[in-house]
C-alpha cells in the first residue's frame, strides 16, 4: 500500500551566511537562510515528507540541533540519510515533490539542476517548484523561505 508524507520547512534570512537552496550554492546571494545545518529548506522539507511517509518522525527528531556534528550539514547529505532510513524500514521511494515559496533566489535558470542534485541524492525522482507568494508574508517581504514537500512511497 502506498503511503504519502508531508513535509513543511520555514528559514528567515540571515546576514553572512551562504545561501543554499534545493541542494545548490547561489553564490550570488549575499543573505542565506538561517540554521543549524545549511539552511536549505527544500532539502528540509524534503527530509520531513520522507521520514513522515514512513512514520520515522521528522527532520527534529532525526537530525536534531543537539547534534554538534551536524552543525553546517549540508541538505543533501540529510536527504540521502533519510532516504536510507525509509529504505532501511522496509520502503521504496516513488516520487518527492518539494514547492519552493521566496523572492530569491530566482530558479528559473537553475531548476533542473536541483531536480538532478536532489534526485540523485534521494536515489528516486524529486521534481522543484517555485512561487513567490506576491508580497505576502514573510517570503514576499523578503525576509526568508517557506517550503513544503510531498513524499511517496511504498
Amino acid at each position: 500500500m502506498p503511503r504519502v508524507g508531508n513535509g513543511i520547512d520555514i528559514h528567515p534570512f540571515e546576514e553572512g551566511r551562504p545561501m543554499w537552496l534545493a541542494g545548490l550554492h547561489w553564490p550570488r546571494e549575499t543573505v542565506g537562510a538561517a540554521g543549524h545545518s545549511d539552511g536549505d529548506a527544500a532539502a528540509h522539507a524534503i527530509c520531513t515528507a520522507l521520514l513522515s511517509a514512513a512514520r520515522l518522525g521528522d527532520l527534529g527528531t532525526n537530525f536534531g540541533t543537539d547534534e554538534p556534528e551536524l552543525a553546517g550539514a549540508a541538505g543533501v547529505t540529510l536527504v540521502a540519510e533519510a532516504a536510507k532510513r525509509v529504505r532501511d524500514a522496509g520502503y521504496e521511494i516513488g516520487n518527492v515533490t518539494v514547492q519552493v515559496v521566496c523572492n530569491r533566489p530566482r530558479f528559473l535558470l537553475r531548476r533542473q539542476e536541483a531536480e538532478e542534485v536532489l534526485s540523485e541524492a534521494c536515489g528516486a525522482e524529486v521534481s522543484v517548484a517555485a512561487a513567490t507568494s506576491d508580497g505576502l508574508g514573510f517570503p514576499g517581504r523578503g525576509e526568508g523561505i517557506v517550503a513544503m514537500a510531498t513524499a511517496l512511497i511504498y
